[in-house]
């Protein structure tokens, strides 16, 4: 069977058809680029919208048990001083507070030291820096 002019030309035109159909489909648009693009960043703001608030938290957490290590730390040189009442940086001095330990709160603030007749209590001034103010951390 002999194929005509006419059938070849037509097997042809459906084979470039079918060729740019399948060119057409292996690569990805600029939308579908853009809805991959907005999917990641709708993720990106649900996590950081669950981390952000632990941050704070771990940031208390770490500022307390600092802060008991300083107390302890302001006792034992409360005693042995005649109840005069230290400075972060006289207990590094004199040995209480091992210079490796963190003398400084989690927002690279002293810790304040106050000292009463019967009690210490260590305070960091919270993210602002400020003491007396509402996020004090105390101990």
């Amino acid at each position: 069977m002999i194929e005509t002019p006419k059938k070849k030309t037509s097997l042809r035109k459906r084979l470039r058809s079918m060729n740019a159909r399948r060119l057409a489909q292996e690569g990805m648009t600029l939308v579908e680029i853009m809805v991959v693009v907005i999917i990641m960043a709708l993720i990106a703001t649900a996590v950081g919208v669950a981390v952000l608030p632990k941050i704070k938290e771990a940031r208390i957490k770490t500022a307390r048990t600092d802060e008991s290590t300083v107390k302890a730390a302001a006792e034992m040189w409360i005693a042995d001083h005649n109840g005069q009442c230290p400075t972060v940086q006289q207990l590094v001095d004199d040995g209480e507070l091992d210079r490796s330990k963190k003398t400084q709160d989690p927002w690279d603030h002293d810790y304040t030291i106050e000292c009463q007749p019967d009690s210490v209590s260590v305070t960091s001034g919270g993210p602002d820096g400020q003491t007396g103010t509402e996020d004090d951390v105390r101990m």
